[in-house]
């Protein structure tokens, strides 16, 4: 059996790795119809090649959702939130002071001169800390259920509805901006696991762009260190804008 703090390691990357794919899936295929609505030279452009563009679009589309119910759906095994939560709540050792120190030891060479300074500043998180989480993922794992699995299961990943009118019926039930609300959350938690675990801050939610056309009309000035989901958005842009342009 690996240590706790290895599985967590193990764990919290692979929980990364899922919920940036579902992210990047979606704001590429969100990015796409909103440049495209905006700018007629792109949309031009996409009509070119109108079969390979609906079929790449449909794969992002699909991805997104496939990728989604890995991290929410409890029974997909290592790679679930729910996992990753439960191992950090039962194993509280390894947010310890003590622990973090042995981390930042691997890291710097000379971490004894700084590292009690930055220790006695270091949170160490309580049980109600993953409790509060928890209930963040609760609710949003409550509008993945009753929105978004249904898609995923009878649409996507397993074909259990087949008429125009019954999928129209699944995609009535959501909207762009709850599903970007959605993915942007999975970035917001993954980024404060992380900073607890190797910075000892302590885990708080900070607030994340998640509005396509707000991306689009107001960028951040360093849009190279942005969120993930802007960057992807601006490389969306200037990608299919100057190929417009060229053709």
């Amino acid at each position: 059996m690996p240590l706790p703090s290895a599985d967590f390691e193990v764990q919290l990357e692979l929980f990364r790795t899922e919920a940036q794919s579902a992210l990047q899936f979606f704001y590429a295929w969100d990015a796409i119809h909103a440049v495209a609505a905006k700018d007629k030279a792109v949309f031009r452009l996409l009509n070119e090649a109108p079969l390979f563009w609906n079929t790449a679009l449909g794969a992002l589309q699909a991805s997104a959702l496939v990728a989604l119910g890995r991290v929410f759906d409890p029974d997909s095994g290592n790679h679930s939130i729910t996992r990753l939560l439960a191992l950090a709540h039962a194993n509280l050792d390894i947010f310890s002071k003590d622990a973090l120190a042995a981390r930042k030891r691997k890291l710097s060479a000379n971490a004894d001169e700084w590292l009690p300074e930055y220790l006695e500043t270091a949170y160490v998180p309580t049980r109600e800390d993953f409790r509060k989480l928890k209930r963040h993922v609760a609710i949003r794992r409550k509008t993945y259920e009753e929105k978004y699995r249904p898609l995923r299961h009878k649409v996507f990943a397993h074909r259990g509805v087949t008429t125009p009118t019954q999928v129209g019926e699944l995609f009535a039930k959501t909207n762009l901006r709850e599903q970007r609300q959605l993915l942007v959350f999975l970035g917001r938690l993954y980024e404060a696991l992380w900073q607890l675990y190797f910075n000892g801050h302590k885990p708080t939610l900070r607030p994340a762009r998640y509005s396509v056309q707000r991306m689009l009309e107001q960028p951040s000035p360093n849009v190279k260190h942005a969120e993930l989901q802007e960057r992807l958005v601006h490389e969306t842009s200037s990608f299919l804008k100057r190929h417009s342009r060229d053709a």
